[in-house]
């Protein structure tokens, strides 16, 4: 299975200005290379068989019949290959020149596309020598002994996508042309190119192209001149960019003087979902494109064994890099805001947070106090509850009393113990037994004290569970599933841990900071059954449920792309192939869709609470899903994985 993925490829190759021998075989060669690589479609710079920078000699008949000798060349010594080949050359029709890019496969050329916006200004002149797509009436032209389509409105059809081609300067325009392709079913856009370099304006261009593969949901693949054209006036530094829906995800080394192939693969599969859920998109197709679009059919070829390139995150949720801390701080201000406005709305007097020492109520309480502080309410009006039961350990405890105190909030201690054994009695249940009675009963009894303090403070209980967690149903239902409001009911587990050492490393006291590291590095458990003979932490929740950071990834591709089991399986099994086995990953794939179908009727029920990222599972937001829906299919499908 290729699982959606389509091998592209931007060239930059060697030029010499009106050389068109030299370049022909120099496309040539990039064009095998490409070909052994598994690339299905390549595309090169705009006017790469004559040279971009070739000035009057546009106007030179040899170098025009020279130019289709060398396309000739590139066709016949490419017949045996699969790949398809988009080129740029000057095309002589009908006493005018167009700027053209030609696209070929198998010694047959399968269109063409004329420039539409032709620049003429500071060190542009286009129009000094070609005419634009838009002043050209003819819908063919005879090219190599063949009469081919040609226009700006045709889209090429592969056995596993349909692409669409504009040049240079059109992607500058207003709307550009790879506007109207996309939403003509175009979901991958080749821009053959010969954008010059200049201060910032690299940056700039990657932003363009960023935001136009976004607003079009498409892969856009951009290739300009690099080496070899003339430096009389401006500079080329080949440019080979692979977009995917907004994200950069292959770049060549600007300013190389040797030839380059930057290959990538573009996720289809995801755009079409990307498309069918952007309820935007669909209305836009159905009021803005113009009339049908030509297609033009290529040859089908046979699926090569999928050899991925691509690198993917094994924490899609968490930011990378430089963004880490501009992200924290913006993640951390939204569940900030979305508490505010409640408090404020319901005239609340007080906050009330139950404090395990655990990594989700750590970050509830930071929550709270950062609201507080913003409000410029006391903090003394944060009533921190910490509920010692039959679970909790010396380190958990000794960290909810320590942040707390330092924190400068109100500390109140209940212990559920005896209220849990009076309940055992109550219900006659063997307190020896630690089953799920057992474990649920000290939820809901901890869930019952908040509620009761907040009804005695005038305030409101603020929710810890967070998006992992909910996903998997890893909560107590009317336990610490409820609260009045949760503020960590969209932030996935493995963002939890970074966004606390964020907070401990920006504007936090020391005694502060030391606590919040220690809860950082201290296993995750919801501390429901008695520590060992140590006083350790017996029940780990990732030794019952898996790792977070396996469940993370799964849940993101599921949520988040609409993946399948199986590609699933395929992607994690390349991201973690030094961390977990093929059947560690099966076996707890397995176990996030089963849960992931089964608890969904507790998140029916959930209490409202902020989105931050690009995932909820709000039943009034992001996922509506029946209670009683069926997990076989997805299930089965696991069952069937090597």
């Amino acid at each position: 299975m290729n699982y959606g993925y389509v091998k592209v490829a931007a060239a930059v190759p060697r030029v010499k200005v009106a050389d068109c021998k030299f370049n022909a075989r120099e496309i040539e060669k990039e064009i095998i290379i490409a070909e052994g690589k598994g690339v299905q479609i390549i595309a090169f710079p705009e006017l790469c068989v004559t040279g971009y920078t070739c000035g009057d000699l546009f106007a030179q008949q040899l170098l025009l019949e020279e130019a289709e000798m060398g396309l000739i060349q590139i066709v016949s010594n490419t017949r045996q290959l699969d790949i398809i080949a988009i080129l740029g050359m000057p095309i002589a029709m009908n006493g005018v020149l167009l700027n053209a890019a030609v696209v070929i496969q198998k010694g047959k050329v399968l269109g063409v596309v004329p420039k539409t916006y032709l620049p003429n200004y500071k060190e542009f002149y286009e129009k000094r020598w070609f005419t634009s797509a838009v002043d050209v009436s003819e819908r063919s032209v005879r090219l190599c002994g063949q009469v081919v389509p040609m226009g700006t409105d045709l889209l090429f059809e592969t056995a596993d996508t349909t692409f669409g081609i504009e040049i240079c300067e059109d992607l500058w325009a207003p709307i550009p042309p790879s506007s109207s392709l996309a939403l003509q079913g175009a979901e991958i856009l080749f821009n053959l190119s010969a954008d010059n370099e200049g201060i910032g304006k690299h940056n700039y261009l990657c932003s363009l192209i960023s935001q136009q593969s976004a607003r079009c949901i498409a892969g856009y693949v951009f290739c300009s001149c690099g080496f070899g054209e003339s430096t009389t006036d401006v500079v080329f530094a080949g440019n080979g960019l692979i977009f995917e829906n907004g994200s950069l995800i292959a770049r060549s080394k600007r300013f190389s003087f040797e030839g380059q192939v930057i290959i990538s693969e573009i996720d289809v599969e995801h755009l079409r979902t990307e498309r069918r859920v952007n309820t935007t998109f669909s209305a836009c197709r159905a009021h803005c494109a113009p009339g049908e679009a030509v297609r033009v059919f290529t040859e089908y070829v046979n699926s090569k064994e999928l050899n991925l390139t691509r690198c993917f995150d094994p924490h899609p949720f968490v930011p990378q890099g430089v963004e880490l801390n501009e992200r924290c701080e913006e993640i951390f201000s939204i569940q900030v805001s979305g508490l505010a406005q409640r408090l404020v709305h319901t005239a609340a007097k007080s906050a009330v947070v139950g404090i395990s020492g655990g990594l989700d109520s750590t970050l509830a309480l930071l929550v709270c106090v950062k609201t507080f502080d913003k409000l410029g309410w006391s903090r003394k009006d944060i009533i921190g509850v910490t509920m010692p039961g039959f679970g909790t350990t010396d380190r958990t405890y000794t960290n909810a009393l320590d942040l707390m105190n330092s924190l400068g909030i109100t500390v109140r201690e209940v212990s559920i113990k005896e209220a849990c054994i009076q309940h055992f009695k109550d219900i006659d249940h063997d307190i020896d037994v630690h089953d799920v009675v057992y474990e649920n009963a000290q939820a809901r009894e901890r869930t019952q004290i908040l509620m009761d303090i907040a009804n005695q403070t005038w305030g409101m209980v603020i929710g810890t569970g967070d998006l992992s967690e909910l996903a998997l149903g890893w909560a107590t239902y009317n336990g610490d599933h409820m609260s009045m409001y949760g503020v960590n009911g969209s932030v996935p587990k493995t963002l939890v841990k970074y966004l606390v050492k964020w907070v401990a490393e920006n504007d936090m006291d020391e005694a502060s900071r030391m606590t919040l590291l220690d809860i950082v590095d201290t296993p995750i458990s919801p501390e429901l059954i008695p520590a060992d003979e140590n006083g350790n932490i017996k029940q780990i929740t990732e030794d019952l449920v898996g790792p977070y950071e396996l469940h993370d990834f799964f849940l993101y591709y599921f949520l988040r792309c609409g993946f399948r089991p199986s590609k699933i399986f395929f992607l994690a099994v390349r991201t973690f192939k030094d961390v977990y086995d093929e059947e560690t990953i099966k076996k707890w794939l397995q176990t996030f869709f089963r849960r992931f179908f089964n608890q969904q009727f507790k998140r029916s029920c959930l209490p409202d609470g902020p989105k931050v990222g690009s995932i909820s599972i709000s039943p009034r937001g992001d996922w509506r899903m029946p209670s009683d829906a069926s997990s076989e299919m997805w299930l089965r499908e696991v069952e069937s994985l090597a």
